[in-house]
């Protein structure tokens, strides 16, 4: 199914020829293969290559950009009550480790991305401190990816929906950048 969706927008982006950069969101080895194969160069993958270790594989085989990101638990229960000693260091030390891996797989170093997860097992306050001490997460190396955009946490401390979120979204990008994010996912 995920191959069945992904697959016809990936060859369209690669046949419009724009130059732009194409990734794949999967934690699934199969489909970053067949991604891969047809124009993308960043494999996204949000269990920071937990889910299926042959990523690994296929992202040093193959040379492409990874991006290894934070979230406690599964997208099912990673929302149930996450608690952490502190939130900063307890991402900080799973990057590094989830990083070592990556280049013990034969990943080039700079060729890694590292997500913090924003929003992804964390808490309203968990978020805000990683946005404040992000600067800890950049002095990692590696380029930092920020995605806020629209997130429920901004609808909890502005009181908006969903659809009008932008204005704080920029807000928090801008923050994240004054800290050393250097990449942005946006709606």
């Amino acid at each position: 199914e995920e191959l069945r969706r992904v697959m016809p927008v990936i060859e369209g982006l690669v046949a419009a020829g724009t130059g732009a950069q194409i990734s794949i969101d999967t934690s699934k080895a199969p489909v970053a293969e067949a991604a891969v194969r047809v124009g993308a160069t960043l494999v996204n993958d949000v269990t920071a290559l937990r889910g299926d270790p042959r990523i690994a594989e296929l992202v040093a085989a193959h040379g492409t950009e990874v991006c290894l990101m934070h979230m406690l638990g599964e997208p099912r229960t990673m929302q149930d009550d996450p608690r952490y000693d502190d939130v900063v260091s307890a991402v900080k030390a799973f990057l590094e480790a989830r990083m070592a891996f990556a280049i013990a797989e034969g990943i080039a170093e700079e060729r890694i991305l590292l997500d913090p997860g924003i929003g992804f097992g964390k808490t309203l306050e968990h978020n805000l401190e990683l946005v404040r001490r992000l600067d800890e997460l950049a002095a990692l190396g590696r380029p930092v990816v920020v995605g806020v955009s629209r997130k429920s946490f901004l609808g909890r401390i502005t009181g908006r929906d969903v659809h009008d979120r932008v204005a704080a979204t920029v807000a928090v990008n801008v923050l994240a950048f004054e800290r050393g994010a250097s990449v942005f996912r946006v709606h």
